[in-house]
């Protein structure tokens, strides 16, 4: 690893979407319903964005759909935010390398790692150092993060493991699923002073991960309500406001099943549903939006309504 500590810059502090892929009733990727999408979570305060990821379907999308969708995204954001986007998906660390620095050269800020395509479930630690190490010295000069992602299996990242690779300054990103608040703490205790943001996806723990210096949240909650994850990102430490951080958190923790049921279908049609272009499709086998969780989504679609006005918050879309 040949960078210096602090050689790349951080993200922005605040929301970065897992965004989604919108894709026609045919099946292929929905370009002007993908410019439409971007524009919506800059709207929304989106302080980046996160292409190709698992909620874009990325394991369901070609090599030139992942590059061509990423590129899409960087162009329609036109410099006004940083984008980061996956370049791990399996093979050898020599082929990851080389996806790395493709993906790089659509624009993006930094190449996320899936921690779970470096190793196999029974291997350990030591191996998936190893394999990093030669990951980043194949990709000099790259920024990268990582993405605990569940699939095909979920590889946490311990604090001595970033301990490990922080002093490289080459680690920017981190979406966090470890759901563990005292981790989160370790983490963030270990990177203090890199370049380096923690990004929880996990909402219950969004309050005490924000409170103790994570840099924001990359949450699946953020294609449903942005604008509230946004306002979360702005408000959890205003002492002026802490009642209603607390009612933002009981509703986040009240609806967190329903937001996983049918994912992503259920995400686009809540979109859907306050006017953005967008069809339900989806190339992922998920569980059909039924008639009784489209209820449910409608009648959480107005309790949202209800708290954006309790907290004065703006809707992009009506």
């Amino acid at each position: 690893m040949a960078m210096s500590q602090n050689t790349a810059h951080s993200l922005p502090r605040g929301f970065i979407p897992v965004m989604l892929t919108p894709f026609l009733e045919s099946g292929a990727v929905d370009a002007s319903g993908l410019d439409h999408l971007t524009d919506f979570y800059l709207e929304s305060g989106a302080a980046g964005l996160f292409a190709n990821c698992l909620s874009s379907e990325m394991y369901e999308l070609t090599d030139a759909e992942r590059l061509a969708v990423t590129k899409q995204v960087v162009d329609r954001a036109g410099g006004r935010v940083p984008v980061v986007a996956t370049g791990t998906f399996g093979g050898s660390i020599t082929e990851q390398a080389d996806f790395v620095k493709r993906i790089y050269q659509t624009g993006i800020q930094a190449v996320i790692v899936i921690t779970s395509q470096l190793a196999n479930p029974d291997e350990s630690n030591t191996v998936f150092l190893d394999r990093m190490h030669q990951l980043m010295h194949l990709t000099e000069g790259i920024p990268l993060g990582f993405y605990e992602c569940p699939v095909p299996y979920k590889r946490l990242i311990n604090s001595d493991i970033l301990a490990d690779l922080l002093p490289s300054g080459r680690l920017i990103y981190h979406k966090d699923t470890c759901l563990d608040a005292d981790e989160v703490a370790r983490r963030l205790q270990v990177a203090e002073g890199y370049e380096f943001g923690l990004y929880d996806a996990y909402m219950v723990n969004a309050f005490s991960s924000l409170k103790a210096g994570a840099a924001g949240l990359s949450c699946i909650q953020g294609n449903i309500f942005p604008e509230l994850i946004t306002w979360i990102c702005a408000n959890f430490n205003d002492p002026a406001r802490q009642n209603q951080v607390g009612r933002a958190q009981q509703f986040i923790t009240d609806c967190m099943d329903l937001v996983h049921t049918a994912y992503p279908i259920i995400a686009k049609y809540s979109l859907q549903k306050r006017g953005l272009p967008i069809s339900l499709y989806t190339r992922r086998l998920v569980d059909p939006l039924t008639a009784a969780v489209q209820a449910k989504t409608d009648v959480l679609l107005e309790e949202i309504d209800k708290l954006y006005e309790e907290l004065a918050i703006n809707v992009t879309y009506a």
